[in-house]
């Protein structure tokens, strides 16, 4: 089997779980995933079967969208709702204070990832220096926050729900923004739910549950839950003739006449995915090759 599964993650299981689970449901060990999400997280979680593991850095790569719910008048440990949860004694904003500050995180900016994140910094992972009561001074990185549109706004005595909608690009932290939106409006914040919609070209509405997924490996169908990973690389596509296309997974380079520089997505003339390549000055140059004969 190879191509790529559109997941759709409940709450409770890791991103491991899932990968654990479709190890066990194709029989294969050569299962990943492209883009991880938190336990208390829910949605897209595409999952990459066979071969298609060696484009999980094209596929982790594009732009993703969430639901989220930040609560204010709250702050926690893990910038998430697994705390431990500490209340905040202080005025909540009006609904026009909440709109204004939610609109600063839209851009570019530096963001600090949460103390409790997978960010490695000098060999040691943050979330485990955090549980050993050492945390990290992580750094700050750049990410891209496309748009945020507010769905609904909930009041429950010293607390506020905010309920966003939010396009962004690779590496954005949910958590960060709901922890420093709190900081903003001096209230405190975290994340308190979160559902990915969208992520390398799927989207939650298509995504299959594990328990769907089951169903299909019991009636000997799960086939028919693997998409072809080539329809879902974000590049351009390059169509090479027979030769060339041996001449290509054999990873010799070649000239190309037409195509922009850049790296692209490199089928044979049958419409199989062959592998992803570079162009530079007019010369094809391998970069991922499939096996021959996999029909990506």
């Amino acid at each position: 089997m190879l191509g790529v599964v559109n997941l759709d993650k409940p709450v409770g299981p890791t991103s491991h779980d899932m990968v654990g689970l479709m190890r066990r449901l194709t029989g294969t060990r050569r299962i990943g995933h492209a883009g991880t999400l938190d336990p208390l997280a829910s949605g897209v979680l595409p999952i990459l079967v066979g071969a298609a593991t060696r484009f999980s850095q094209e596929l982790t790569g594009g732009r993703k969208r969430y639901e989220a719910v930040i609560r204010l008048g709250e702050r926690s440990a893990t910038d998430d709702a697994q705390g431990p949860i500490t209340p905040v004694a202080a005025p909540l904003p009006d609904d026009a204070a909440v709109v204004a500050a939610l609109q600063t995180f839209v851009g570019d900016f530096d963001q600090l990832p949460p103390a409790f994140s997978a960010r490695k910094q000098a060999g040691r992972t943050a979330y485990r220096a955090a549980r050993a009561g050492e945390p990290m001074e992580l750094s700050p990185r750049r990410v891209s926050v496309e748009s945020i549109e507010l769905l609904g706004i909930e009041r429950d005595g010293a607390r506020l729900d905010v309920r966003i909608d939010l396009r962004c690009g690779p590496g954005t932290y949910v958590r960060s923004i709901a922890r420093d939106l709190g900081d903003a409006l001096a209230t405190g914040g975290h994340l308190h739910a979160l559902r990915r919609t969208e992520a390398a070209g799927l989207r939650a509405d298509d995504a299959l549950t594990p328990d769907r997924l089951e169903a299909l490996a019991a009636d000997g169908r799960l086939a028919d839950a693997i998409l072809p990973v080539g329809d879902l690389l974000p590049l351009p596509a390059l169509t090479l003739a027979p030769d060339s296309a041996w001449r290509f997974v054999h990873g010799s380079a070649q000239a190309v006449a037409g195509q922009a520089a850049g790296a692209v997505k490199v089928f044979d003339g049958g419409g199989a995915l062959i592998g992803v390549g570079s162009v530079s000055g007019g010369l094809l140059q391998p970069e991922k090759v499939l096996p021959e004969g996999s029909g990506a």
